[in-house]
C-alpha cells in the first residue's frame, strides 16, 4: 500500500493506492486562505497539519488494516509559497501563498540585482514566485526577515513536522527563484540576491528518491517513508505524463497547461513557466492561469447557488459561444500578461441575458485564457495535438467540450481525475520504497471519455478569442 498527500490551497486530499494502483480510499479536508489586504493571500501552516492529522485519522478509523500495510508515502503540494521559520522551526507569519501579487516592485529589484536570473531559472520574476516574496518581508518586515532561519514551500513544512528533516525536491524547488533548472541545484547567485544562503534552504532531492523516515513518534500511527513533488508535477506522474508530448491541464483553484520536456525550453519573457519535473532527466514547461475553477466557485458563490445546479442546465456541450465575455483575472494574471493587478471583467451583458449566458462566459474565459498559454508554449515549438484534463475543473462535460472546442485539439479525462496530484504522489512514493523502473509504476491511466472539437463551434470560438483578448487592459 502508498499513501498520497495533496496539500492543496483549498483541502487536503489523500489517498490510499494499492499494488495493483487502484485507489483503495481517499480522504479530503477543506482549508481556508486569509486576505489582510487588497492582493494578499495568506494561509496559517498550522492549518495545514491539523487538517493533514485529521484527514489521515479519519482514513485510519475506516482502513486501519490497510493503513498499516502502507510502506511509502510521496507529498504534493501547491507550489512557490513561503514559509518562514525561525531558529526551532516555529512559523514567523503565516505563510504567503503562491497567488499572492504583494511582491510585484520587488520582482523588478529582484532582476536587477540578478541579471542571470530568467537565463538560471528559466522564469520571469514573478509575485507569484518565492524569492521576491522574502525581498518583500525584507523590506516591510525586516524583525522577521532577520529571524528567519529556514525557508520552506508548504508540503516542504508538512515533510519537516512529519520527519522532522528539511528537505525538498527539485520540482517545488523550481518555484522559488532560487535554482538552477539545469544543474537541478540551488543557485548561490540567486540566493544572494536575495540576502540568503544555502544555510536557510532545504536539503534538495528528485521526486521520486528516498527523503526521509517519519519521526519515531509518527511512525507508531503510520509507518512509511516519505518522497513528493509540487502539484503539477505530481499530477504528471498521476497521469503518466512523463514524456514528450503529453500534454494535459491542471484545474483546480488555478490552471495551467503543461508539457513535458526531455530538454529545457523556456520562453520567460512570454511567461512560459520552466520547471524541473519530479522524475530526472525530465522538465515540464508550463502556462499558468491564477483563477480557474476558483472562477466558478465565485459566480457561484456570488448567485448562491451550488455549481453543480449552476452547470445542470447548460447540458452537455454548447450549442454557440455565450453572448457575454467574461476575463478570469480574479486574482492577477501570470501567463501571458504577468500583470497581478488586473482584475476580472463580464463584458456584453443585456437585458436579455441570463444565468446561463454568465455562467458560460466564466467557463469560456478560463477556456480562452488557456488558449494564450497554448499560444505562447507553440512560440517555443511546443505545439498541442491533444491534451489530458485533471483537477476538480475536469468534472464538468459542458466545460470539457467547451476547451475542447476553444483549443481545437481532443481533449481527454480520467475516472479520478481530480485526484490527480495526489495520486501522483503516491507513486512517487511507491518509487522511493521499491526502486522500481518509472515507466513501470508511471503508466498513462484509462482515459474514460474523449472530447473532440466541432469544425463549427471550433471557427466560432477562433473568431471570438481576438474579440476576448481585445478586453485586457493593464492598470498600471
Amino acid at each position: 500500500m502508498y499513501l498520497g498527500i495533496d496539500l492543496g490551497t483549498s483541502a487536503v486530499k489523500i489517498v490510499l493506492v494499492d499494488d495493483a494502483q487502484r485507489v483503495v480510499a481517499s480522504r479530503s479536508r477543506s482549508l481556508t486562505v486569509s486576505s489582510p489586504r487588497p492582493g494578499h493571500c495568506e494561509q496559517d501552516p498550522a492549518q495545514w497539519i491539523e487538517a493533514t492529522f485529521a484527514t489521515l485519522d479519519a482514513l485510519k478509523a475506516d482502513h486501519a488494516r490497510e493503513l498499516a500495510e502502507v510502506e511509502g508515502i510521496g507529498l504534493s503540494g501547491q507550489m512557490h509559497g513561503a514559509t518562514l521559520l525561525d531558529a526551532s522551526h516555529r512559523p514567523l507569519r503565516p505563510c504567503i501563498l503562491w497567488n499572492d501579487g504583494r511582491s510585484f516592485a520587488e520582482c523588478a529589484e529582484l532582476e536587477r540585482r540578478w541579471p542571470a536570473l530568467r537565463t538560471t531559472t528559466g522564469n520571469k520574476a514573478m509575485p507569484g514566485f518565492t524569492a521576491p516574496k522574502l525581498l518583500w518581508v525584507a523590506r516591510h518586515e525586516p524583525e522577521i526577515f532577520a529571524a528567519t532561519k529556514l525557508v520552506l514551500q508548504p508540503k516542504a513544512y508538512l515533510r519537516l513536522v512529519l520527519t522532522g528533516e528539511a528537505i525538498e525536491d527539485v520540482s517545488d524547488a523550481s518555484g522559488s527563484l532560487w535554482l538552477d533548472v539545469s544543474s537541478r541545484d540551488w543557485s548561490d547567485e540567486g540566493l544572494a540576491a536575495t540576502a540568503l544562503s544555502r544555510r536557510q534552504m532545504p536539503r534538495l532531492v528528485e521526486g521520486c528518491a528516498p527523503a526521509a523516515r517519519l519521526r519515531s513518534e509518527l511512525a507508531q500511527r503510520w509507518p512509511m517513508i516519505a518522497g513528493g513533488a509540487g502539484d503539477n508535477p505530481a499530477g504528471a506522474i498521476g497521469i503518466g505524463a512523463i514524456n514528450p508530448g503529453a500534454a494535459f491541464i491542471s484545474l483546480g483553484t488555478s490552471g495551467a497547461l503543461l508539457v513535458p520536456t526531455e530538454t529545457i525550453a523556456a520562453n520567460p519573457e512570454r511567461v512560459v513557466h520552466t520547471f524541473c519535473h519530479a522524475v530526472p532527466d525530465r522538465w515540464i514547461q508550463a502556462g499558468a492561469i491564477l483563477s480557474a475553477a476558483s472562477c466558478l466557485a465565485w459566480i457561484a458563490r456570488l448567485l448562491g447557488i451550488p455549481e453543480t445546479e449552476l452547470l445542470a442546465p447548460l447540458g452537455l456541450r454548447p450549442r454557440a459561444p455565450s453572448p457575454v465575455s467574461f476575463l478570469p483575472y480574479l486574482s492577477g494574471e501570470r501567463t501571458p500578461h504577468h500583470d497581478p493587478d488586473v482584475r476580472g471583467m463580464l463584458d456584453g451583458i443585456s437585458h436579455a441575458t441570463d444565468r446561463d449566458a454568465i455562467v458560460q462566459a466564466v467557463l469560456e474565459g478560463v477556456a480562452f485564457a488557456l488558449a494564450d498559454c497554448r499560444d505562447v508554449l507553440a512560440e517555443t515549438g511546443l505545439v498541442i495535438a491533444e491534451a489530458d484534463v485533471i483537477g476538480g475543473g475536469s468534472r464538468s462535460r459542458f466545460w470539457l467540450s467547451v476547451r475542447a472546442n476553444v483549443l481545437n485539439v481532443p481533449v481527454h479525462r480520467f475516472a479520478d481525475g481530480e485526484t490527480g496530484a495526489a495520486f501522483g504522489a503516491a507513486r512517487l512514493g511507491r518509487l522511493a520504497v521499491t526502486g522500481e523502473a518509472i515507466d513501470a509504476v508511471c503508466t498513462a491511466p484509462q482515459r474514460v471519455e474523449t472530447f473532440e472539437p466541432d469544425g463549427a463551434l471550433a471557427q466560432a470560438y477562433a473568431e471570438r478569442l481576438p474579440q476576448w483578448r481585445r478586453l485586457y487592459r493593464p492598470r498600471r
